[in-house]
């Protein structure tokens, strides 16, 4: 009998056991199907009309509230010709609608998924500056609407945008964009719809983000509102603000232009009878540095006013224009030496125009009187008296104040040390040389100086 009860006892376990199974999977069948009971309850014909916007807050007759926040995933490219950027991000908009309150059935609902839009009623946001946009649908449409138990509803979308960025150049390549993203109302105005940024983190950047020849530094929200005709319509603004990177330009763009103009440079250690080597040099070097200037204007918009890089390239392509003409100078007092040298060996100065010429001029010379009384064959007293005057006439201090007045003219001056440094250099054309050696590096220096000194600067007071 034992056996029989014990079998009978293990056969009503068995069936208990199976038949809690049998209730567990009818529940949650039953739960899944209340997803779609709860949806055709709230979602109805004649329950829920999406073209009425939502009630205001704590179901009061002001404006409906969304509060917005966006992920940036990605930005592509930020183009300086036509001031513009792209950038794919994941908008995001919360609202409350009280019409769309169910049971969450103790918890085990926590929100209802739709991909429609056009099932609930939607803000009609749209992107101010936006030249293009296109959703995406691969493999379906990135798009869903949450809607909670309370009544809130989550509408998240991925998209992507290219955008308007107008741009100041003057302090270009040295420069800082700030690039918006604008967010308003088309047809609601604040008295129905107001937007808002979500508390807490609006706005989320992925935090691989590359961008070419840029740097995200950080971003503001603020907000935008605008006034018109029709009324006053609630608008939201994020600003992005970039750095260029400085680095990519160094190496493109200031070396060899810096390059080029040293090289122009060795035109004044050749010898200025080498004519073809010094204006083969010349005229390369300088449709070299007009080629580089020509391919950074045509990356760069027509913008009326002078940019940092032109500053640079005008003074480094004046430099180099500068080396051409000094040779063209060298070759003309070349010419000119040659000329003189010639002369002077065609018609060399005598020796008594050498003695001459040190000699002192005729009327500081004192007449002698005992000539005249020579050649008369006169000797006497009266000779003797004139010879040996008592008193100095007028005419004789005269004469002796120009004698000292000449003596102190041809006293030796004191020697400059820059006309004795150039007196080892004979001709005119290797002291032109000579002085560009010195001239042209330091004037240079002196405009890097400047030049970076005066930019940098500004950049600063641009942070600040």
């Amino acid at each position: 009998m034992w056996p029989g009860v014990l079998k009978l006892l293990v056969l009503l376990t068995f069936l208990l056991h199976l038949s809690r199974c049998a209730q567990l999977q009818k529940k949650v069948v039953n739960f899944r199907e209340k997803e779609k009971e709860v949806l055709d309850d709230i979602l109805g014909p004649g329950r829920y009309d999406a073209r009425i916007r939502p009630s205001g807050e704590n179901g009061t007759d002001g404006p409906a509230v969304v509060r917005v926040n966006i992920f940036v995933r990605s930005i592509s490219k930020i183009d300086d010709v036509t001031m513009e950027y792209s950038v794919q991000l994941t908008f995001r908009e919360q609202w409350l609608d009280e019409r769309l309150r169910f049971s969450d059935f103790k918890g085990r609902l926590k929100y209802l998924t739709l991909t429609d839009a056009s099932r609930v009623w939607m803000p009609d946001l749209f992107f101010s500056n936006e030249k293009e946009g296109h959703f995406h649908n691969i493999i379906m449409p990135n798009v869903y609407i949450r809607i909670f138990p309370n009544g809130f509803v989550l509408y998240s979308i991925r998209i992507s945008l290219t955008l308007s960025c107008p741009m100041n150049l003057k302090l270009y390549p040295l420069d800082r964009q700030v690039c918006s993203l604008r967010m308003a109302s088309y047809g609601w105005t604040t008295d129905d719809l107001v937007f808002l940024w979500k508390e807490g983190d609006p706005v989320q950047v992925v935090k691989n983000l590359h961008l070419p020849r840029f740097t995200l530094e950080k971003f503001y929200t603020d907000y935008c509102n605008s006034k018109t005709n029709t009324g006053e319509y609630s608008c939201l603004k994020v600003d992005l603000l970039f750095k260029r990177e400085f680095s990519y330009y160094l190496i493109q763009i200031y070396i060899p232009c810096c390059m080029l103009v040293i090289v122009s440079w060795v035109s004044f250690w050749l010898d200025q009878s080498a004519v073809p080597a010094r204006v083969s040099l010349g005229v390369t070097t300088l449709l070299t540095m007009a080629t580089q200037t020509s391919g950074i204007n045509a990356s760069l918009p027509p913008v009326s006013y002078t940019k940092a890089i032109d500053i640079w390239t005008g003074v480094c392509l004046t430099f180099v224009f500068g080396a051409l003409l000094e040779f063209a100078l060298v070759n003309y007092a070349s010419r000119s030496d040659m000329h003189s040298d010639n002369i002077e060996k065609k018609y060399p100065p005598s020796e008594t125009e050498q003695s001459t010429s040190m000699d002192l001029p005729s009327d500081q010379v004192e007449p002698d009187n005992s000539s005249n009384f020579a050649m008369t064959g006169y000797d006497g007293p009266l000779q003797h008296s004139l010879q040996k005057p008592l008193v100095r006439q007028p005419e004789d201090t005269m004469s002796m104040d120009r004698m000292q007045h000449c003596e102190l003219h041809m006293q030796p001056r004191k020697k400059n040390c820059c006309r004795s440094w150039l007196s080892k250099f004979p001709t005119r054309s290797k002291r032109i040389d000579v002085i560009s050696r010195i001239f042209f590096p330091i004037v240079f220096a002196f405009f890097n100086l400047t030049y970076w000194s005066t930019y940098l600067f500004r950049e600063e007071e641009q942070d600040e």
